[in-house]
């Protein structure tokens, strides 16, 4: 049986994504914004480079091999990753996900050859969808002979990825930049980014972007209507000083930040992108003249068609008017 291959193909046009100035977003202030588009890999999304990095580091290891299936718990974004990676490699991948996840990631993951395991119920002892994720995934690893399990949560390979990839692009465009400012989820990119700068002893201030219910940097749990932005728990590659300050969006600033990247910049991002934004304008206000801001946008917006860009969606899940975007700072 052929060995699973991860050099050339699609998995080569992974990284060098576009770094473009949002100069008519933040016209008049005295700073600059510069976004990191991961929307750009083949994948769709900044999660294209953890996938990566993890796969071809099991394979190396010994861990996966010819035959063997990959099991992760996603809320979309490395599903599709995985799934596109595996597809080129050969391999089988089984991705367990929740009601939150959108049809369209959902039907991504299937077009890639993934298999869906849907859990339909929360973890009954918090209410969480990420508990029980992760015990189905467990359940799977258990039955499936040669089942490795990726597990983006506690895996240093997914930090390394952004560590030698993500931040490592902006550097070498950017120079020392003055601030990052940065969404967390699984804490990959945060972790590796924040690694590549403070292993440099770099003054960057790092900017945290988490959502409201978000049970990171001290937050309490609660609802959350997009994937990718905030946890249920802390993830094992958490750490409380991985970012300097720390700023919680709502999903509603989520939607006037997909709004206001669209209609000014011609940008279509996802919903944690939005955010990402929505955080910068909300502390505009304390950047200081002539400094470098750097943003990570993670992903694409054609998958929010039906929620974050929907205006009937909005207004009914959010109460948002169709015009609302991001105030100017104050």
């Amino acid at each position: 049986m052929r060995e699973p291959d991860l050099n050339g193909g699609i998995a080569s046009a992974i990284g060098r994504t576009p770094l473009v100035r949002l100069s008519r977003l933040f016209e008049g202030e005295a700073f600059e914004v510069h976004a990191k588009l991961e929307g750009m890999n083949p994948g769709g999304s900044a999660k294209d480079r953890a996938a990566l990095h993890m796969l071809k580091e099991a394979i190396r290891r010994g861990e996966l091999a010819a035959g063997g299936t990959v099991v992760e718990s996603s809320s979309g974004n490395l599903a599709i990753s995985l799934a596109q990676l595996c597809r080129q490699a050969g391999l089988r991948f089984v991705c367990v996900v929740d009601p939150r996840t959108t049809e369209a990631h959902k039907a991504l993951i299937s077009a890639y050859g993934g298999e869906i395991e849907l859990v339909s119920r929360p973890d009954p002892a918090t209410g969480e969808f990420l508990p029980a994720r992760i015990a189905r995934v467990r359940q799977l690893r258990a039955s499936i002979a040669g089942a490795y399990w990726t597990n983006q949560y506690a895996n240093p390979d997914n930090a390394a990825a952004h560590e030698a990839t993500t931040m490592a692009e902006i550097a070498e465009k950017l120079g020392t930049v003055d601030w990052l400012f940065c969404g967390v989820s699984s804490c990959g990119t945060i972790r590796g980014c924040s690694d590549y700068i403070r292993g440099r002893g770099w003054p960057t201030r790092i900017v945290a972007v988490d959502a409201q219910g978000s049970a990171l940097f001290g937050g309490g749990s609660g609802v959350r209507r997009f994937p990718g932005l905030g946890a249920a728990l802390e993830p094992g590659l958490h750490r409380a000083d991985l970012a300097d300050e720390v700023v919680r969006v709502s999903d509603a600033d989520c939607v006037r930040g997909c709004r206001s990247l669209l209609r000014r910049e011609a940008i279509l991002a996802g919903a944690s992108s939005g955010g990402v934004v929505a955080a910068i304008k909300r502390m505009a206000g304390s950047l200081p003249a002539g400094a470098v801001v750097a943003a990570i946008l993670p992903d694409r917006g054609d998958r929010y068609l039906d929620t974050a860009f929907d205006a009937g969606w909005a207004s009914r899940e959010l109460g948002l008017g169709p015009d609302e975007e991001l105030a100017a700072a104050p």
